[in-house]
């Protein structure tokens, strides 16, 4: 069952949102409204919002991965759809501890706002504290440190930092 869209664009500092935001936006709340799966239907989806299925595909590859919290199973053809369910946590420790210990030795900027941006949509920080670690581990703090050392700096801050969240 698909819901009913209603497309709020709003400006704001980056302008008007784009389609590709407010596809991901309603996903998520379809997600959070199902307790976490979904089946949908490409091409009605596509229809929604006025858009050909390739956009609602990188949509779905771009920005509900594995290392984003979602697994996405699919079948194609006339009754195909598409399934994503987001990852269950069931104790915000065992999340972190996690994430800490695959982490590896290094990371990029980019790598470690996913994982902040998805301790805050799983509930295991809250908006304040992943301001904070965005914040501590941002290339405008570590910019001065040339890279590979600033990718490594930055993969034992966060883990330090999450680290002080499970004491």
């Amino acid at each position: 069952m698909l819901y009913n869209v209603k497309l709020y664009l709003t400006r704001g500092d980056e302008g008007l949102a784009r389609l590709s935001d407010i596809i991901e936006a309603f996903i998520k709340e379809m997600i959070d409204a199902m307790d976490g799966t979904i089946e949908i239907q490409r091409n009605e989806l596509a229809n929604q919002f006025n858009c050909v299925p390739s956009q609602i595909n990188y949509v779905i590859d771009t920005r509900f991965t594995i290392d984003k919290g979602y697994y996405v199973e699919s079948r194609r053809g006339g009754g195909g759809y598409i399934k994503i369910k987001r990852a269950k946590i069931n104790r915000p420790e065992n999340y972190l501890m996690h994430t800490i210990t695959s982490m590896g030795d290094s990371i990029s900027q980019q790598s470690a706002e996913v994982f902040i941006n998805n301790f805050i949509d799983y509930e295991v920080i809250s908006k304040r504290e992943g301001l904070l670690l965005k914040a501590a581990i941002s290339d405008k703090i570590l910019g001065a440190v040339p890279l590979p050392k600033r990718d490594e700096l930055r993969a034992d801050l966060l883990k330090n930092m999450l680290m002080s969240l499970l004491v």
